[in-house]
């Protein structure tokens, strides 16, 4: 290194001028500048014709060779190779600590370049690949760059402590405490790894999770990120993700949609289940496949009460409620159109008579207005739905 350094001395022979010597400087960064400029599309160039690795490694090569000549040139330009070896020499820095920093350095970026063609072959294998999401490979994609540079950080280590057992125990201790001041950090990020492998939902996936509704714009580490239908971001930690239902209603892609209605006693249920499965055919949103089915579910208050269910295709929550809209119209007019009476509970006000009211036969002293139990039909209408 030092022999490098003073190959360049007869610079400062050359230009001897400050006026020179500022000239040469500032070409030498001008070079180091235009190959930091011109780095990634050369590199770009180079891997359309190349390999990726050795793309990186040429680019990478190109990059330190330039930087080591212009300091080797700036240097000699102006004649402080000496300067330089007397500061080396006071701080006690001689052959073998300049080796073992050459050599780190070395590995340092070795282990870039090791680490970007991991990343790109990982890439390039995932892309081929329907099974795995893109939450998935940039945890993969992570998982090794954790692993590669602790590998490279232990060896340069090694190459400057002989012996590494007091600082690993040390390290491990460090780790013990670390994880239990942050144990819910670490329970984030270990549920963020179980997301990935279990795969519950994706980004772009429509759920309801720990009692909010929204799409999914991303999955991290730590959190979940949930835009709810009003516009707010609602973040949410991976560890209340995984100790909590998961409603995803993009899984599939349909969705079922039921629509309750409830008919007159007096109505035959055959024929408003009819009804109601010829208007749900009417409805754009509803999928041919499955066919919408009617059931009858239970004895209401005032009516039978029917569950009028379909499908619809790719489901959103836009769509969901235009189709829950057109079917609740559609019902409507069907049974309009078929008179089918579609009834609303109502009430009857009586009065209650106390013992000294019934003797009397006074109705109005004593008396209170109570609601009674039981339906009473609409003003117009006759106790069995019909027309008075």
């Amino acid at each position: 290194m030092y022999e490098l350094l003073t190959g360049f001395d007869w610079l400062a022979e050359e230009f001897s001028t400050q006026t020179q010597r500022i000239a040469i400087t500032a070409i030498a960064i001008g070079l180091l500048v235009l190959v930091l400029a011109t780095y990634r599309h050369l590199q770009s160039w180079l891997t359309r014709r190349l390999r990726p690795l050795y793309a990186d490694i040429i680019t990478t090569v190109l990059l330190l060779s330039v930087s080591v000549l212009t300091l080797s040139i700036t240097i000699g330009v102006w004649d402080v190779t000496d300067d330089i070896a007397d500061l080396l020499a006071q701080f006690d820095i001689g052959t073998a600590m300049i080796a073992r920093m050459a050599v780190s350095f070395v590995i340092l970026v070795m282990t870039m370049i090791v680490w970007r063609f991991v990343a790109r072959l990982l890439h390039d294998v995932v892309a081929n690949s329907s099974a795995v999401t893109d939450h998935q490979e940039e945890v993969s994609v992570r998982i090794m760059q954790v692993i590669i540079w602790s590998v490279a950080i232990v060896v340069v280590l090694s190459i400057w402590i002989d012996d590494l057992s007091g600082l690993l125990v040390g390290a491990g201790f460090l780790g013990i405490v670390l994880g239990m001041a942050a144990r819910q950090t670490l329970g984030s990020i270990l549920a963020g790894f179980v997301l990935m492998f279990a795969r519950s939902f994706e980004v772009g996936h429509w759920v309801e999770l720990d009692g909010r509704e929204g799409i999914v714009t991303d999955i991290s580490i730590f959190n979940t990120q949930i835009r709810a239908f009003d516009g707010e971001y609602i973040i949410v930690p991976n560890d209340i993700v995984t100790s909590s239902v998961v409603l995803n209603r993009s899984k599939t892609s349909q969705l079922r949609i039921e629509v309750e209605v409830g008919v007159d006693y007096e109505v035959d249920v055959e024929q408003a289940a009819t009804l109601a499965r010829d208007a749900i055919e009417d409805v754009a949103e509803a999928a041919t496949s499955p066919e919408p089915s009617v059931i009858t579910k239970e004895f209401g208050p005032s009516s039978v009460v029917l569950g009028v269910r379909f499908w619809i295709d790719n489901p959103n929550a836009r769509k969901r409620a235009t189709a829950r809209t057109q079917a609740v119209n559609a019902i409507k007019a069907q049974f309009e159109g078929a008179d089918v009476k579609i009834p609303y509970p109502q009430r009857e006000v009586s009065q209650r008579h106390g013992p000294a009211e019934e003797d009397t036969g006074d109705s109005q002293t004593g008396s209170r207005s109570s609601i009674a139990g039981h339906e009473q039909p609409p003003s117009g209408t006759d106790g069995n739905g019909g027309d008075r």
